[in-house]
């Protein structure tokens, strides 16, 4: 492998990971807003209103494209609408109710559970093994994600949190984990296509699924004052966290691989910390301790993931965001 493709490889792979950060951290941004908006707004309802914000953010950039966009998503309706509806209905309805029956906290290490249930579904659905670095790499971020968390060590103060809200969520996340590895299924499409036919074809199904829910008693339309008293966060959220991050996740998943992508997730509930540290809130000795074991873990997973890149076979293959092609 000469010179030039390995800097090529490199600054690719440095392109992925900061995509891949701005997606988390946006994300822990998420959490700490979306407890407050649970309060007012029901989970079917924050989920169709982010993502109609979303698709308000997406439309837009897909109609520089013209008319192919369009031609994509009539040939692959059906896959892109299903896809959509996992990765965006269903698992941010679950998401949120569990969230709103749990605590923050509780959320954030379900949410770093996404790297084993990834590995878990490709060593089902693939019969690809993980190798045994990455094993233990995913046990020992899921093991310091739980020490940040404060489960193991709950304060006095802490809230309770029910199994059933904790249920709801791990469930949500094997619907991300299928949204995620339908990146690969759809390999013509680039990031935003892939980020914005999602958003757009599964808008109908989020759209009918809160009115059936509404019909009959399980969801409740917010107010107007209701509204007025979110609509920030809601506009955060449905700008940043789901329109942004999820494309920045997108090319990470592209350019790294969906595996390593997912083990950044682990990166949510330290970018919550982070933001309390920001907002003047210290952290407590385990959660130091737990984020520490976070990062190690990521490095090595990194460093595992880079070694197995150096020794493979030299291949690029393009990698397309928002219409320009670099190498991945």
């Amino acid at each position: 492998m000469n010179n030039s493709l390995i800097l090529s490889l490199i600054h690719v792979r440095a392109r992925g990971i900061a995509a891949l950060l701005l997606a988390t951290f946006s994300w822990g941004g998420m959490f700490l807003l979306s407890k407050g908006v649970l309060a007012h707004v029901g989970p079917a309802w924050f989920t169709l209103i982010r993502y109609s914000i979303s698709a308000l953010v997406l439309l837009p950039l897909l109609a520089l494209r013209g008319a192919a966009p369009w031609r994509k998503m009539r040939t692959h309706a059906r896959g892109l609408s299903a896809r959509g509806f996992a990765g965006f209905g269903f698992f941010s309805a679950m998401l949120m109710t569990g969230l709103a029956h749990s605590v923050p906290s509780h959320g954030a290490v379900i949410m770093a559970t996404v790297p084993m249930s990834t590995q878990m579904l490709r060593w089902l659905l693939d019969g690809i093994r993980p190798s045994r670095a990455t094993l233990l790499t995913s046990v020992l971020a899921l093991a310091g994600v739980v020490v940040v968390s404060g489960v193991l060590m709950p304060s006095a103060a802490a809230e309770v949190s029910t199994w059933r809200g904790d249920a709801l969520a791990f469930v949500s996340t094997v619907g991300w984990v299928w949204y995620t590895r339908g990146a690969a299924r759809y390999a013509e499409l680039d990031v935003l296509e892939y980020t914005g036919l999602t958003v757009l074809a599964s808008l109908p199904l989020m759209a009918l699924g809160t009115l059936l829910l509404e019909g009959s008693g399980l969801a409740h339309m917010p107010s107007l004052s209701d509204l007025a008293l979110t609509w920030h966060s809601l506009l955060y959220v449905g700008a940043i966290s789901s329109a942004v991050a999820v494309l920045a996740f997108n090319y990470g998943v592209r350019t790294l691989g969906a595996v390593t992508a997912t083990a950044f997730m682990n990166f949510v509930p330290v970018s919550v910390l982070m933001l309390n540290l920001a907002l003047g809130k210290l952290p407590t000795l385990n959660e130091l301790i737990g984020m520490t074991m976070v990062v190690v873990a990521l490095l090595l997973h990194t460093r595992a993931s880079s070694r197995a890149l150096a020794v493979a076979p030299a291949r690029i293959v393009p990698t397309k965001l928002c219409g320009l092609e670099t190498p991945a």
